[in-house]
């Protein structure tokens, strides 16, 4: 899946269907219109063959003065401000439950992801889930009944959604939609 092109342009148009429902809604402040204020990203991880479309960051800026407020909506191919793609985020850190050291070296190598940055996904995972700092901890808490088990994050929440792989993913992805485009997506969830 990681490897699909198809399924991260599908990504993108979900993203653009998102982006279209926030620029339609106007600038939360003060209701104004939103202009795009697009920003180019570099994302990593991705399959050959994407279209230069899906390294663009959908952002609205508010067309009145003294306003000016930016509206990034929620993505499912981003997670916030992490380089690599949410895919990658996302499954590489559920394959990595019950790894060994040596096949992490493996999958490191052949990915070319270093190590110690699937360990700081794997923080990101816990700190989402279970941190008290965490704005997504309670909305993360009540979703889930009983409690998703945090030493297989994020396998544990992939699997309390329906559908084969694919369709647990995108759900996933838009469960944490909430983190992905800064304030304005966590006050619309």
């Amino acid at each position: 899946m990681l490897a699909d092109a198809k399924f991260h342009e599908q990504l993108l148009l979900f993203d653009r269907d998102i982006a279209a429902t926030a620029r339609a809604a106007g600038c939360t402040t003060c209701g104004g219109v939103l202009h795009s204020a697009q920003f180019q990203r570099k994302p990593r991880g991705g399959p050959p063959g994407l279209s230069e479309a899906f390294g663009q960051r959908f952002s609205f800026c508010c067309a009145i003065d003294g306003c000016r407020k930016r509206t990034t909506p929620a993505s499912l191919r981003f997670l916030g401000r992490k380089v690599y793609l949410a895919t990658v985020v996302t499954l590489i850190s559920a394959m990595c439950h019950g790894l060994t050291a040596t096949r992490l070296r493996q999958l490191s190598a052949t990915l070319g992801i270093d190590r110690r940055t699937v360990a700081r996904w794997r923080v990101w995972w816990l700190s989402t889930f279970t941190s008290e700092e965490s704005a997504f901890r309670p909305i993360a808490a009540a979703a889930f009944m009983p409690p998703v088990d945090t030493a297989t994050l994020p396998a544990s929440v992939l699997a309390r959604f329906r559908g084969g792989i694919e369709q647990q993913l995108v759900s996933l992805l838009r469960f944490l939609g909430p983190l992905t485009g800064g304030a304005s997506a966590m006050r619309a969830f």
